[in-house]
């Protein structure tokens, strides 16, 4: 059978869980070598053991990784080249909710360290793979995952909206730069997809409600995801750079207004956010108290 990224090499940031371990094992199966890079340990692990069941036990590696500290998203990126022999895609995907509630009350602390996840660990990402493939020559791919939260106020929370955002124009900036050294950099603009992030052990209910939020009647899944990133990772797209690709079943062409309070999708998010934290009384969420949403991906 015929793979798209035989003999290729990716890291992927967030590979513990949701999207990046869908895209994990969807680059596994497509021929590629992959490490798994996550701060969650656990999770981390199991994703490189449903790998080894697959039959892919030398092509991965579990790398702990805080995507805003840059030592340890560098030990990622030296797994690939030292052990695996190149590298030829990063996926900076790793991310969680961050910080949330009315904007008077959110602290800088919270504020600070959702950017840093979902901001610099996208800065990070770019730059130490950029810095590897220039050195190995041939070009490369670099992928980031952004939002439809990016693309318009009402799809997400504040901090989250406004991280997206940047990832989305520094995506842009950084395809010009890198463009004389044949590396591609795009970006990806998930809708509601049924991650650990989102369902927090409520999918069915989640799924259903997915359905009734967007023109598709189809629920968002990982694999969804990980079909866009296979496409802009492999040679298909090899004339495809600074773009910011949709997959949100139609959702932003009717408009998310996912946190606006009317659309049920978003209200199911923002149920399972304040479910999450031990909040029972919550319409939408600027009524939530001010905190930090990490999701799944922290030990």
């Amino acid at each position: 059978m015929a793979t798209r990224l035989e003999g290729k090499v990716a890291v992927i940031t967030g590979g513990g869980s949701g999207i990046g371990r869908a895209t994990a094992l969807r680059f596994l199966d497509e021929g590629a070598s992959v490490v798994v890079a996550d701060l969650n340990r656990k999770t981390g692990q199991e994703t490189a053991a449903m790998a080894r069941e697959r039959g892919h036990g030398k092509r991965v590696r579990f790398v702990r990784c805080d995507v805003s500290v840059e030592s340890e998203v560098a030990a990622a990126v030296d797994a690939a080249t030292r052990e695996l022999g190149r590298l030829d895609c990063i996926f900076n995907n790793a991310g969680a909710g961050g910080a949330f509630g009315p904007l008077t009350e959110v602290s800088v602390e919270d504020w600070d360290r959702t950017f840093a996840l979902l901001v610099r660990g996208v800065f990070l990402g770019t730059k130490l793979a950029a810095r590897a493939m220039i050195a190995q020559g041939g070009g490369g791919a670099i992928l980031n995952t952004a939002s439809v939260a990016g693309l318009s106020a009402g799809g997400g929370g504040h901090a989250y909206s406004a991280c997206k955002a940047a990832v989305i124009n520094f995506t842009r900036f950084a395809a010009v730069e890198f463009a004389p050294h044949k590396i591609r950099v795009n970006a990806i603009c998930p809708g509601a997809i049924l991650t650990p992030l989102v369902g927090r052990g409520r999918e069915a209910q989640m799924a259903t409600l997915f359905e009734q939020g967007q023109p598709l009647p189809v629920a968002g899944r990982p694999e969804h995801i990980a079909a866009a990133a296979l496409f802009l990772a492999s040679d298909d797209a090899a004339f495809v750079t600074g773009e910011s690709l949709v997959v949100d079943g139609g959702l932003t062409a009717l408009g998310p207004g996912l946190y606006d309070g009317h659309n049920p999708a978003g209200n199911a998010i923002i149920e399972s956010i304040a479910l999450h934290h031990g909040i029972t009384d919550v319409a939408r969420l600027a009524k939530l108290p001010a905190g930090y949403d990490a999701g799944t991906v922290e030990e």
